[in-house]
């Protein structure tokens, strides 16, 4: 990356839409450091997609102040426009040309030369493990080599910031993860990515940090460990070879017994200082579990006591039920 590339991608003060007396951002604070997977986790309708807007000149905001890449969204779109790239809940691509044709058009738009246009398609043709489809029309490729399709397309112009919303919408869990790697192979060579979701299980692999968003406003914000750490229900799970071990620990730690798997778990927050004090007491005891293992909670967890809502991925539990 350039040397001189801005440490902040970008800078959000108090953005502000609404549509009539519908208030859709409420004052939202954003700092987004250059090469990291930032990610916007809310249910529908939280306002992920329109800050997304926002930030990449589609919509104007109401008020309040953005910065992308050092340039300001309002005064400089073009300058925005030029260093970043979109990739949105629904595939940009068109089904009749061909993958080649499909980037190639926007090669086009993007006023490459011809021959950087064909040895930029043929390469992210062949990083995107689209070669062999090359030529077939883009209408049968599968879901997943879609939106690989659609990301590549997002990246002729080399963005220094790519936007992802709800980029694994719909995919099976195979190709979600490849879109993952994808992901994380992209922020290795210092592109910027930031991520909107529902799906808390992909906010937790992908994301340095997470903010989290919930009618217009911002109701907490950290990596997914801290955001973990703000909700109780964290616990030590002990598990011992014999029962009487078992006995002796719940009688000296306290704490729930499952006797049929030998183990006890014993609350707290599996904080250092927590777990110091529990080792000490199983010393002093001298009891010594076969395994222990620190319990926090789900980032689900979390999405639902900040926001009253379930995730996607809670939903798509249920159902599977």
């Amino acid at each position: 990356m350039n040397q001189h590339a801005p440490r902040t991608a970008v800078s959000v003060t108090g953005l502000r839409k609404s549509y009539g007396d519908h208030v859709v951002l409420d004052g939202v604070d954003l700092e987004i450091p250059a090469g990291t997977v930032f990610s916007l986790l809310g249910p529908n309708g939280a306002g992920k997609t329109t800050i997304v807007k926002i930030l990449s000149t589609l919509i104007g905001a109401d008020g309040g102040r953005a910065r992308v890449l050092g340039h300001d969204v309002a005064t400089e779109p073009d300058a925005v426009r030029a260093a970043i790239g979109v990739t949105g809940q629904y595939s940009a691509v068109d089904g009749l040309l061909t993958g080649r044709e499909n980037l190639m058009l926007m090669a086009k738009l993007h006023r490459l030369g011809r021959s950087r246009a064909q040895s930029r398609a043929t390469e992210l043709l062949e990083h995107f493990d689209l070669a062999d489809a090359a030529k077939k029309p883009a209408s049968t490729y599968s879901g997943g080599m879609r939106r690989r399709l659609d990301l590549a397309m997002t990246l002729v112009g080399e963005p220094r910031l790519i936007f992802l919303d709800e980029p694994t919408t719909g995919l099976d869990p195979r190709s979600r993860r490849d879109m993952w790697q994808i992901i994380r192979d992209l922020v290795a060579d210092g592109v910027t990515v930031l991520l909107t979701t529902q799906y808390l299980e992909e906010a937790d692999q992908l994301a340095d940090r997470i903010a989290v968003l919930d009618r217009g406003t911002i109701v907490a914000e950290g990596t997914a460990a801290e955001l973990k750490r703000r909700i109780p229900g964290g616990h030590v799970r002990l598990r011992f070879a014999e029962a009487d071990a078992l006995e002796s620990a719940a009688r000296a730690l306290g704490g729930e017994a499952d006797t049929d798997a030998l183990a006890l778990k014993v609350l707290g927050g599996g904080g250092v200082a927590s777990l110091r004090d529990l080792l000490d007491r199983l010393d002093t005891a001298s009891i010594t579990p076969e395994e222990l293992s620190v319990q926090t909670p789900a980032l689900d967890d979390v999405f639902l006591a900040l926001t009253g809502h379930r995730s996607a991925d809670d939903n798509a539990r249920k159902a599977d039920r």
